[in-house]
């Protein structure tokens, strides 16, 4: 890495994020990857948003697919936002998810989740934007988010 390079990934971790888990239903199987770069983007009409690195192989495994699940992992689910950021290994060994007919796949347990279809893939830089149209959601009101700062995962106090 450059030293702008490093300069920009200390200074973008001061910009603490809620963490998700982006998956979906390949195969019968759960796919999926950790995105901390989820954003609200519009009202109307309902949108969201990630951010995917080119490097990626696991999001065109996603990409193509009716419909995603976007689950914010809770303060307690770390050890799922390593697994799912892995490079390698069983993202959802010992993970507790559940899928809709469509083929969302959601993390049992997860702060909120959201039913989406992608609605437009944006190259900008070494990353893809993706907005995401949202068809449902829902949100547990007593489960505290995931939080990453600074390159660790926290949790709110």
């Amino acid at each position: 890495m450059t030293t702008v390079e490093l300069g920009l990934r200390r200074v973008y971790g001061a910009y603490p994020t809620g963490v998700t888990a982006v998956a979906g239903l390949v195969g019968g199987r759960p796919v999926g990857i950790a995105a901390s770069s989820f954003v609200p983007v519009s009202l109307t009409p309902p949108l969201v948003s990630v951010c995917v690195a080119h490097t990626s192989t696991t999001w065109p495994l996603l990409r193509d697919l009716p419909r995603i699940g976007i689950s914010v992992l809770g303060a307690h689910q770390e050890r799922i936002g390593r697994q799912l950021g892995a490079r390698t290994g069983d993202r959802f060994s010992g993970v507790a998810w559940r899928s809709t007919a469509d083929g969302c796949v959601f993390i049992e347990g997860a702060a909120a989740w959201f039913d989406c279809a992608i609605e437009q893939q944006i190259p900008s830089g070494d990353h893809d934007i993706v907005v995401f149209r949202v068809h449902d959601l829902d949100a547990c009101a007593d489960v505290a988010p995931l939080v990453f700062h600074a390159s660790r995962f926290r949790r709110l106090t």
